[in-house]
């Protein structure tokens, strides 16, 4: 089945790759094009694949297009590891190696950008370009609010007095150790109606936040190991600071800030990127924290000229 348009919600069929005995699921469209490298999208926490489908489809005919769930996340396993940058930059890197098989412009949101920048700072060979999207990640001066972060201040326990009010306190604690607070919490932050005030929260058009996208975020929440994830995620030590990874770093970058974000204010974060990596490029969007979700068509144009005018 062909998709035609950006604006498309038809789900896009994947396959799988073993990575580490893991199996990892990707999308792949498109053919190789001799004058563009291929694109490889990773999306945000509590995403998918999925996140990335108006872009799929309006990318790939410019360009050879991957999407891959990060290990952990989406369709891909969630096995009981202690997750991480570094994890995910190693998952990134081998996909790359072993499966596109050529210097590859990445391409994430949020934690998923962060991942791309650990894999192109380090791996350079492996990267064409880097595009990040609302990207998380913390610097050395006054770190910054990291996506996981940024979840804690959203999701709160209802204002009602209730059993998870109690427990909790007043404010969500992510350093809980008791497995039964742990539940309780992962129970409550995987609900639909939460998953949607969440969404609300972070889009600027509140048009764009579908039942089929809440559906999408909530479903692999329900996986075997899912909770194992969630807690790992938000108890692991964030990995290298954004400003060393970007002093490392050798390839054309590209920002798109939408600029509503809730989680992160991007015309902070523009200065200090600009700051360590003054040559990038970078557009602010009328969006919120998932601008290639919300303004799909802006954000597919404005990577197609970019690619265009890297090759003047």
């Amino acid at each position: 089945m062909q998709l035609t348009t950006a604006s498309s919600t038809n789900p896009i069929p994947g396959q799988y790759w073993q990575w580490r005995g893991h199996n990892i699921y990707y999308v792949h469209r498109g053919e190789k094009q001799p004058q563009r490298p291929p694109l490889l999208l990773v999306h945000g926490f509590g995403a998918s694949t999925d996140h990335w489908r108006k872009n799929i489809t309006g990318l790939y005919r410019d360009f050879e297009v991957f999407a891959i769930d990060l290990l952990g996340f989406g369709r891909s396993a969630k096995p009981k590891l202690q997750y991480s940058g570094d994890l995910w930059r190693d998952q990134l890197a081998d996909f790359i190696s072993e499966v596109i098989g050529q210097k590859t412009i990445l391409a994430g949101n949020s934690l998923g950008g962060y991942a791309c920048l650990c894999v192109a700072a380090k791996s350079p060979d492996l990267a064409a370009g880097l595009v990040l999207l609302n990207s998380a990640g913390p610097f050395s001066e006054n770190p910054s609010i990291s996506e996981p972060e940024a979840l804690q201040s959203q999701i709160q326990p209802p204002k009602q007095p209730s059993g998870l009010q109690k427990l909790l306190g007043d404010s969500v604690k992510w350093t809980f150790q008791q497995r039964f607070a742990q539940l309780l919490l992962f129970e409550y932050v995987r609900q639909r109606w939460v998953i949607r005030r969440t969404l609300k929260k972070v889009y600027l058009d509140h048009s764009a936040v579908t039942d089929q996208l809440v559906t999408e975020i909530a479903r692999p929440a329900y996986d075997p190991g899912a909770l194992d994830v969630f807690v790992s995620v938000f108890s692991t030590p964030q990995g290298e600071k954004v400003d060393v990874l970007l002093k490392q770093l050798t390839c054309s970058l590209l920002l798109l800030w939408g600029e509503a974000d809730p989680w992160m204010n991007a015309r902070e974060r523009s200065q200090k990127f600009r700051q360590y990596y003054p040559q990038l490029t970078e557009h602010f969007l009328t969006a919120g924290h998932c601008p290639h979700d919300e303004v799909p068509e802006q954000v597919n144009r404005l990577l197609r000229d970019w690619v265009e005018l890297k090759k003047d």
